[in-house]
């Protein structure tokens, strides 16, 4: 008799063999999921395992039968609470999902249709209602799929849906990023799944950041140019906050100094996390202004951000302990984690540091599989953007208690 209760099981393999590797989490899926079937399958692989994707994914399927399979490449794959990076790895996470529907898709740039459209057409792309209350995951190929234009769709015609995930990544050059979708394999695109039903998805953003100087308000921007803060020049402005700061924070300012725009302008009291993290990307010293990798608009509010591992740290510990005490302790049954390619050992100098925390705060392991990725999916308020230096994590629980 299956117990027919969500169960989540997670696997990966350092074999650098594919057939090796293939075995491995198999049989450690298997012995996981007992007699239970398996309802979804994610699988995230190498590049040099995803190459070769179309002569392998079918022999998955055979030795892990699912209802639908979805997957792509990372630069650095994550699974069973390891972080693997610069080596052949495979991941696999499968769950039995009883109560809950599953719907993938396939999209190209050329289906994704205008903002202008209504949310019934939206609603057709992805082949859901709103109504039924979905969550999605995303994994586009950045190179060749216009996502900021799917997410703003996608929070228009479903705004209360959460939507995680992230742009494929290990490829060497364009088109060689991998999306999996059942057996079949493509180079460019995007593949996605709406679940809907008795499970809960929810979303944990760590930017990664801590902010320095005084809250500001925008007098003056064109485009992504922002040229006054609260009256005066704003590279003036960045000057004598950076002034301020201690020898080791003005150091880190030369390379890791962000802009934060707070995204709910209505928030009289922001606090950490409430500010979209974007890159500062250069000056303009003869008007006084700052280019900033976001489109801003005068009236709003931003304030800088610097970012190293310990701050890092950090934001991911407060994030996810804000997290468990929203849900009393309670521990999600899965998650997929979505890094950027800029942190894991890049960063910390050390393996498995996101992974590990996240763990250690939520109380024990949990069934976790993802990748390192050429930017990651989440929201920020009520918003979904795609991030650069963060861990996006999607946690699934059931929405009734078995």
């Amino acid at each position: 008799m299956v117990d027919d209760s969500m169960h989540w099981a997670s696997a990966i393999s350092k074999q650098p063999d594919l057939d090796a590797a293939l075995n491995e989490c198999i049989e450690s899926i298997r012995r996981q999921m007992g007699r239970r079937p398996i309802d979804l399958l994610f699988v995230f692989a190498c590049a040099s395992f995803a190459v070769i994707a179309d002569e392998w994914l079918a022999r998955l399927a055979a030795g892990l039968p699912s209802k639908l399979q979805i997957g792509c490449s990372g630069g650095g794959i994550i699974g069973a609470g390891l972080e693997v990076e610069g080596v052949a790895a495979l991941s696999l996470m499968a769950g039995y999902l009883p109560g809950v529907a599953l719907r993938s898709f396939v999209l190209t740039t050329e289906e994704v249709p205008d903002l202008d459209s209504s949310p019934a057409v939206w609603e057709n792309l992805v082949g859901i209602r709103a109504g039924a209350d979905p969550h999605f995951v995303l994994l586009p190929d950045g190179g060749s799929f216009a996502i900021d234009t799917l997410l703003s769709g996608l929070d228009f015609a479903f705004p209360a849906s959460v939507k995680v995930g992230g742009l494929a990544s290990g490829g060497s050059r364009r088109s060689t990023n991998r999306l999996f979708l059942g057996e079949q394999c493509t180079n460019r695109g995007l593949v996605g799944l709406a679940l809907a039903g008795n499970l809960k998805v929810e979303a944990i953003v760590a930017q990664g950041c801590r902010p320095v100087g005084p809250v500001c308000r925008v007098t003056s921007a064109q485009g992504n140019m922002l040229w006054e803060l609260d009256g005066k020049p704003a590279l003036q402005v960045l000057q004598t906050i950076v002034q301020d700061l201690d020898s080791r924070d003005r150091e880190l300012a030369r390379n890791s100094l962000f802009v934060g725009v707070l995204i709910n302008e209505f928030n009289v009291t922001a606090e950490h996390g409430d500010f979209l993290i974007r890159n500062l990307m250069g000056v303009e010293p003869k008007e006084g202004g700052i280019a900033v990798g976001e489109w801003l608009r005068t009236g709003q509010t931003v304030r800088f951000h610097l970012r190293d591992a310990r701050t890092s740290r950090e934001d991911l510990r407060l994030v996810l302990q804000r997290h468990r005490l929203e849900h009393e302790g309670a521990r999600p049954a899965a998650a997929l984690m979505f890094s950027c390619l800029g942190r894991g050992e890049y960063l910390y100098d050390e393996p498995n540091v996101d992974c590990r925390i996240f763990a250690e705060v939520l109380g024990g392991p949990v069934p976790i599989a993802g990748f390192f990725c050429n930017g990651e999916i989440g929201p920020v308020g009520r918003t979904s953007f795609v991030h650069g230096y963060t861990s996006s994590f999607g946690l699934f629980r059931p929405k009734e208690r078995s």
